[in-house]
Order: structure tokens, then sequence, then C-alpha cells
């Protein structure tokens, strides 16, 4: 059970995280966008996501700590200074709504192709496992994924301190936290997943010894920029990017969430993708990182007001993140508390360079 003393489950009151006030227990989840021209933010991302501060937390969008991470078009970096200051109109905006906003650090690992990497970058993995299919490069089109090249120690430890260093440049840039994605198929994952995790040294092998870079980047992270600063995004059971569930999935996971609750993280954001089509994370995979992590736990994947406050009441976690529906509904949380009418997203517009289908959407006033 968490430690959280919350007074009222209502989605809609107010409560804490960490050492933020928090307006309502709703979570605006992480969305890649592809705004993020040269790879650095911009006035209009500051305008997107000021007007999205209606919810108690935002998570941006992944945003690369390394040139090695970029591994989609116009996604935003956190690893050089004209970086900082653009983040800085987005927190700034944010902020002046009396929003509050964490970074999404997301190094995309093999799911990249080296087109949309600067100059002198690598694709880089665990293991020399590619993906198949293509991605999308403002070059040259659609091309297939590039053959990841896998990491040496001397380059986990550099990965690690690009953590460190992109955290410290999000709390130069003003935000009030980070979330390591460790997620969707993205590094962080591919080190917990065995089916791209082929070493056979300390990072590789046993579960414990795949759950190490997680641990260790989270722990340098914490150290650098406060533990009540810095949250965590996994997916259990998630398929994205060719993941896929293995032998020991809840066991290794359990694990990582008491590994995590030790050093102190200030959450944990499990996503649950089964409103998409992967399969379903099973509730007793919830529980048991429920009871070994007792920090705020985020739970997000199709949620709707019902089954939200229902989540709340029965104290499964303490926040409740909504994805999609922030797209086209810039007062989404306005919209579900009166029970208005959603607007639908231009799903043609989820990836294209510009304000069309990303800062042009009403407000129901």
């Amino acid at each position: 059970m968490s430690t959280q003393a919350n007074v009222s489950t209502d989605l809609f009151g107010s409560t804490r995280l960490g050492n933020l006030n928090l307006q309502n227990k709703i979570v605006m989840a992480p969305m890649t966008r592809s705004r993020a021209l040269g790879n650095i933010p911009n006035s209009t991302m500051a305008e997107y996501y000021a007007q999205r501060a209606g919810a108690g937390l935002i998570v941006t969008e992944g945003t690369s700590p390394s040139p090695n991470g970029l591994g989609y078009a116009r996604i935003p970096g956190l690893f050089s200074r004209e970086q900082v200051e653009g983040w800085k109109l987005v927190t700034d905006a944010v902020h002046k709504k009396g929003g509050k906003i964490f970074a999404q650090l997301m190094h995309t690992g093999r799911a990249s192709s080296i087109g949309n990497l600067p100059k002198g970058a690598e694709v880089l993995a665990p293991s020399a496992v590619g993906l198949s299919g293509q991605n999308w490069t403002d070059g040259e089109g659609l091309q297939p994924y590039t053959q990841p090249k896998e990491m040496s120690a001397e380059q986990i430890r550099t990965t690690i301190s690009e953590y460190v260093q992109a955290s410290k440049n999000a709390v130069a840039a003003g935000f009030d936290g980070v979330e390591l994605h460790a997620a969707n198929g993205y590094l962080l994952e591919q080190f917990l997943n065995p089916n791209s995790n082929r070493r056979t040294d300390s990072y590789g092998g046993s579960a414990e010894n795949r759950n190490r870079f997680v641990i260790e980047t989270a722990k340098a992270v914490a150290a650098a920029i406060g533990k009540e600063k810095t949250g965590i995004r996994i997916s259990p059971y998630g398929v994205f990017n060719e993941m896929g569930a293995f032998d020991g999935v809840e066991e290794q996971y359990e694990s990582l969430a008491a590994g995590l609750n030790e050093i102190g993280l200030v959450y944990v954001h499990m996503v649950d993708h089964s409103s998409q089509g992967a399969p379903e994370v099973p509730e007793s995979v919830v529980l048991k990182i429920r009871k070994q992590f007792k920090n705020t736990l985020i739970l997000s994947g199709g949620y709707d007001k019902v089954r939200a406050q229902s989540n709340l009441d029965d104290k499964k976690c303490e926040l409740i993140a909504f994805g999609r529906p922030f797209i086209a509904n810039p007062d989404f949380v306005h919209r579900l508390k009166i029970d208005a009418a959603l607007a639908v997203a231009d799903q043609t517009t989820f990836y294209t360079p510009g304000e069309k289908g990303y800062s042009d959407y009403p407000t129901l006033n």
C-alpha cells in the first residue's frame, strides 16, 4: 500500500507528488508529436503544452538524453544549450498556467534510423539485434531500421552519464522532474527484455543482470537531481518495437519495482497497451508492483472517467494518465469533469510538422 496520505480519492481533487502540489490526479501521458525542428523545442510546442496545463501533471514527449537516442524525425533532445533554452519556453508557459511538468527521457536505442541521427552519432543497443520494418526519415522517407551496435561496457557508462547530464539540464530548463522511459521498446526496456538483450556479461542473462542498467541509471539520476524529481515508466507485457512477453516477466518486474523503491523514486508509471491491441497487463503484475513500490503509482492505458475513479477509490494507484484524448482536447480535464463530448484527433497529423493537428484544436469555450 502507498505511503501517500491522500485525504480524498476524487479524480479531480488536488494531491501531492513528492514535494509538488498537483491540482488534480490526472496526468497527461507522454506522446511523441515530432514538432521539434532540428531537435530543438520551440514556441509552438510551448503553446501546445500550455494549452493542456489543466492536467495535474504533464509528462512531455520522449526527449533524447543523447545524440545517439534521436531515432525518430523531429524529436527533441536535452543535451545541448539550445535545447535547454527551447525547453525553458515550454516550462515557463506551463508554469504560468499553474501546471507541473516532467520531461520524459527517451533514448530510442535500436528503434532508430541513422538518417535521423546527427553526424557522428551511432545506433546503439544492448545487443546487435535489429528491428524489422521501416522508420520515417525527413531526408530519405521510409528507411529500414538501422542495425544496432552492441554497447561496450564503456558505452554503457557513457550512456548513464548522458542520462544524468540530461536530467540536470531538465532541472536547469525549469522542469519539475524527469521520467525515465523504460517502456515501449526503447533503450532501457531493451536491456530488460531477453528478446532484445542477448548479453552474457553483468548486464545480460539473468533477470537481475537485465535489470542492472535501469537500476543504475535510475540511481544515478536520483542522486544527481533528487529522488523526489525522478520517476520511471514501465510496460510489462508491452509488445511495441518487438518486445513481447517472456518467461519470468512478472518476477523480474516485481524485483525491478523493489529496486526502484529502494532508490526512493517519486513514482512508477505503468502503462497497459491492451486498448491498442497489446496483451493486457494481468492484475497480478499490478498488485506485485503495488506491493513492492511504496511511493506514487501512476496507471495508464485506455482509461475513462468511471474506471479511473474506481481504480483511485480501490487504491490501486494514486494518479491516472490519459494520452490520446489530450491531443484533440486541450481542455480535456474540464470536459471530463462536466461529461462533455470529446473531439476526435486527426491521426494523419500526429507526427507531422507545424501547428495543424497540434496546437490548433479549440477548447469548448
